[in-house]
């Protein structure tokens, strides 16, 4: 049987629906006609997770993660208690989106550690991967992750623009790397050398839809179905047929999520 693609991170309730047929099923609907047959829908705030879990309920090929995005650690608070609440939805199967980010958000580094390091003790307590968000702050992300985090579940840096030092340190803190559409960008060179040396074992592959749609979407609002165009493009860096690469992500996700099979 064809193996089909899973959308490892994307925001199925940001969606643009106008853009991809008028609705979520219909965005599933185009995403599978294209190959992908499962998507992990990531939470970014207290206010969007009832919204993340219902979508997992309703679709079977969908599961949840529950998490604060650092970006909004200062609006919405959140306390462990809280979270391991929302962790017991059993469509769920990581915690995050949590990290770090001094790019956008210097000032509230302090704030974002705190939050980081509660995502972390949270998920190994549960037993869970972490899915992280890092940018520009290369050396806390891996400091905390370290002291807080698990290396025996792990997790994803999701849409991996860092360079090889980076990946190389959190693969040995048992992570995998996950690419975005990016990695298309004609101004991405160095993601794609770090994409060329990265273990196939520990890639995977993400639309983080609706934002940064791959070449020849760039500018348009991104949707899953164009998940396939990642894979294309880290399978020609690494010069492997998509195939391979469509069936390695996707016994990776299986491995980091604790999944099985897929949904309709």
């Amino acid at each position: 049987m064809e193996s089909l693609l899973v959308d490892s991170h994307c925001h199925l309730d940001q969606l643009e629906l106008a853009s991809c047929g008028g609705s979520v099923a219909a965005a599933l609907d185009a995403a599978r006609e294209a190959g992908v047959g499962r998507f992990l829908c990531i939470a970014l705030n207290p206010a969007n997770i009832p919204a993340v879990l219902q979508l997992a309920r309703e679709f079977s090929a969908v599961a949840a993660t529950v998490g604060v995005h650092p970006l909004h650690v200062s609006e919405y608070r959140v306390d462990a208690s809280g979270l391991r609440e929302w962790a017991q939805d059993p469509q769920v199967v990581a915690i995050g989106e949590t990290g770090l980010d001094y790019f956008y958000a210097a000032a509230s580094s302090e704030i974002q550690r705190a939050s980081f390091a509660m995502h972390l003790r949270l998920a190994s307590e549960l037993g869970l991967p972490v899915v992280v968000h890092t940018r520009d702050a290369r050396e806390d992300t891996l400091a905390l992750i370290r002291e807080y985090g698990s290396t025996e579940h792990g997790g994803v840096l999701h849409c991996f623009t860092e360079d090889w030092e980076m990946a190389r340190c959190a693969m040995d803190l048992n992570y995998s790397i996950s690419i975005s559409g990016i990695v298309t960008f004609a101004n991405a060179a160095d993601l794609r050398e770090v994409v060329r040396k990265l273990p196939l074992d520990r890639v995977l592959v993400e639309t983080d839809a609706p934002y940064l749609a791959p070449v020849p979407h760039r500018g348009e609002a991104n949707q899953p179905a164009y998940v396939v165009r990642v894979a294309q493009a880290v399978a020609d860096i690494k010069g492997l047929p998509l195939e391979q690469v469509i069936e390695a992500t996707t016994s990776n996700y299986d491995r980091i999520f604790g999944l099985a099979g897929g949904g309709s």
